[in-house]
């Protein structure tokens, strides 16, 4: 979840009978959807002994402080691992990870029952996921093809809060309704909800 430690395993496993050293190399890098390299936020190397057919678990972490000012809006982070079995003639394994951190940011709460032509009240609550607080809080909000821009307080740390939004349904049918939360430590924090519309 975005603002959060990422812990990852990666699993060596030696099928033979074998004793076997292997070497890793391990990286990663905030990147694009397009995989294109932003920031490179770790880099370590280790060495692992296996036994015959013994399996070994590297443990992984990548603070929030090491990735968080490096992520783009793609939320993405893009792990390898070289794996090298040394006195096997460069024997090599390659293991890639692409993380795709997710939001629960925005929460939208609607009226069990929305009529035409009724005012009805919304709720939308926002959070700041990370262990430091945000200022210049924006919450965008797209209804009915006309956007509302609405400038909100800061958060601290790992704070929630709630706005409550008013409208009125101009047709039924269904309405779909997005809110944008931006602020400046990070931006375009999507959430919807498709309302359901009834004749009055």
């Amino acid at each position: 979840v975005f603002g959060k430690d990422i812990t990852l395993i990666l699993i060596l496993n030696n099928l033979s009978f074998d004793y076997k050293t292997v070497k890793v190399d391990i990286s990663a890098s905030t990147i694009l959807y397009t995989r294109r390299a932003v920031a490179e936020i770790l880099q370590a190397t280790t060495s692992v002994d296996l036994g015959s057919k013994q399996e070994k678990h590297i443990r992984l972490k990548i603070p929030y402080t090491h990735y968080g000012k490096y992520l783009t809006t793609d939320k993405r982070i893009q792990v390898t691992a070289l794996c090298e079995v040394m006195n096997m003639h460069g024997i090599k394994l390659l293991v890639e990870k692409t993380i795709i951190l997710e939001d629960t940011n925005i929460i939208i709460k609607i009226p069990r029952r929305v009529v035409v032509n009724k005012a009805v009240t919304l709720e939308i609550s926002y959070a700041n996921p990370l262990p430091e607080p945000v200022n210049s809080c924006v919450l965008l909000v797209t209804l009915m093809n006309q956007q509302v821009k609405i400038h909100l307080a800061g958060l601290a740390p790992r704070e929630r809060s709630r706005i409550y939004f008013e409208f009125t349904p101009r047709r039924t049918g269904p309405l779909q309704l997005q809110v944008d939360f931006s602020c400046d430590k990070f931006s375009h924090v999507k959430g919807f909800v498709t309302i359901a519309v009834a004749p009055a």
